[in-house]
């Protein structure tokens, strides 16, 4: 199999080799796609310290990347088990909230569409409440461009799972919007 010859990837080769310009360019051309990819992922936060932690990983796998697949797509998908990781470590601990009144925060409703909102609140809340699979699948996608071959390596699951799951989120999110959007219009001071 041939070496994948993207700009990025060539980056990830020569910073593989010791090139330290070459590894800088590469953190420069994915540091964005990994905090975005990093920062929609299902039950993340730190999303600073998951990016740190990816590039950590990252190079000391860089001399052995071999260019089979995009470094991009390389990169994406040591995220995502770093964010998995996180997760993982993160409900063997216990979790405690420092809540002044614990009872208006257990009857606080999950995150909708109120007037005022910002729309990127909204949008993220929506996406937040996908299921984790198609949530990831979707910003892989929609929102970072790759491909849905790119985005079953980064989610390591086969192509038409990929398909099957950005399709039924679009579904999804078009039927919460369309949800809020009844709700809006139902609230008795949206008549006028």
């Amino acid at each position: 199999m041939t070496a994948v010859t993207d700009d990025i990837s060539g980056y990830a080769l020569a910073a593989g080799r010791g090139d330290q310009a070459a590894a800088a360019a590469f953190v420069r051309g994915t540091q964005h796609d990994v905090r975005r990819f990093l920062a929609h992922l299902p039950g993340v936060r730190e999303v600073d310290d998951l990016v740190q932690e990816t590039y950590l990983r990252a190079w000391r796998a860089l001399p052995s990347f071999a260019g089979r697949s995009t470094a991009r797509t390389w990169l994406l998908a040591i995220a995502r088990r770093v964010a998995v990781d996180q997760v993982r470590a993160a409900t063997c601990r216990p979790r405690t909230a420092n809540l002044g009144d614990w009872q208006a925060a257990a009857e606080c409703t999950p995150a909708g569409v109120r007037a005022g909102v910002d729309e990127q609140v909204v949008l993220r809340g929506l996406l937040d409440d996908l299921v984790p699979e198609r949530r990831e699948a979707f910003v892989a996608t929609q929102l970072l461009g790759l491909s849905y071959a790119e985005a079953a390596q980064v989610c390591d699951v086969p192509v038409g799972t990929i398909r099957s799951r950005v399709a039924r989120a679009r579904e999804d999110l078009v039927a919460a919007l369309r949800s809020a959007e009844h709700q809006v219009d139902e609230r008795p001071d949206a008549a006028g």
